[in-house]
């Protein structure tokens, strides 16, 4: 099983290269690809090293959603930070019921460590936060995994959050479209957290966004959310307001944009993308 990982398709883009790998991974127990965009070397200086900011993506996405039509590869290229795409969970593992609903199991990791027997691959966490890093650090020695950010979209939103606030030492900023801000008040954390981490609530804490940040103290780096005034989802499932008021009380800096008429829809994450790449790009002291 081949642990290195191999290139399986390449793009030119912006002047730059989309670049899809296929890797077996150790930590989930199967093969997992992933998307790089390589924005093009300064030139006269070829062994330049890019930083890298990680998008982690959705329910029911691939590797392939972000990099096909969110359009950050434009200020990728223009700001010179390579841009890492993750699955959003196993796959192949075939475990009863992975694929029975659109919002749990397979296309639906949640960024945490299942402890529950039955889940015990779904260890998207420690894929993201460990593998992948050191994989890359490993075997792309044009990226330079020292300065590392980190965004997503709802699912991925929120495993952008509380994987930043559970290593401020290692990324230099977040940023979220539409996350599911404070999952352990919303159905689809319910579901997930309930099968993946059992029945203790307080579990469930570990990976929410809003208990997590009345925790933090040392939060340093303006969180920038963006969400859609007009996203069916706002109300019931993502719970931005509750993140922002725990973010008050917690004194951490913040920026909450209400966007008007906008929804849950890449449309969204196309129109404000620009600004969350100018976002970590001065976070990563470009």
């Amino acid at each position: 099983m081949e642990t290195k990982p191999t290139e399986i398709s390449v793009s030119k883009m912006f002047e730059g290269y989309n670049r899809r790998y296929k890797h077996f991974s150790p930590t989930l127990g199967c093969s997992m690809t992933f998307h790089i965009y390589f924005p093009p070397p300064p030139s006269p200086s070829p062994s330049h090293k890019f930083p890298v900011l990680y998008w982690l993506s959705g329910l029911t996405c691939t590797d392939e959603n972000f990099i096909i039509k969110s359009g950050a590869q434009r200020a990728a290229s223009a700001e010179g930070i390579a841009l890492i795409a993750p699955d959003t969970s196993p796959r192949g593992l075939n475990v009863e019921g992975e694929a029975d609903s659109w919002d749990f199991g397979v296309g639906a990791g949640f960024y945490l460590n299942a402890t529950q027997e039955k889940w015990k691959n779904w260890r998207m966490y420690d894929y993201v936060v460990k593998e992948l890093p050191k994989l890359l650090s490993e075997n792309f020695p044009q990226l330079d995994t020292s300065r590392e950010s980190i965004f997503g979209h709802s699912m991925g939103g929120h495993g952008a959050l509380t994987i930043y606030l559970k290593n401020l030492d290692k990324y230099k900023s977040v940023s979220a479209f539409a996350p599911i801000a404070n999952p352990v008040n919303s159905p689809w954390g319910h579901k997930a957290f309930s099968n993946y981490l059992g029945s203790n609530k307080a579990d469930w804490e570990d990976y929410d966004a809003t208990s997590l940040i009345l925790k933090c103290n040392n939060v340093h780096a303006t969180i920038l959310i963006d969400q859609g005034e007009d996203d069916k989802f706002l109300h019931d499932q993502l719970l931005p307001q509750k993140f922002e008021e725990a973010c008050k009380r917690a004194n951490v800096p913040h920026e909450l944009r209400l966007q008007p008429g906008y929804d849950h829809s890449f449309y969204f994450i196309a129109t404000f993308i620009d600004d969350h790449i100018r976002h970590h790009a001065k976070a990563l002291k470009l």
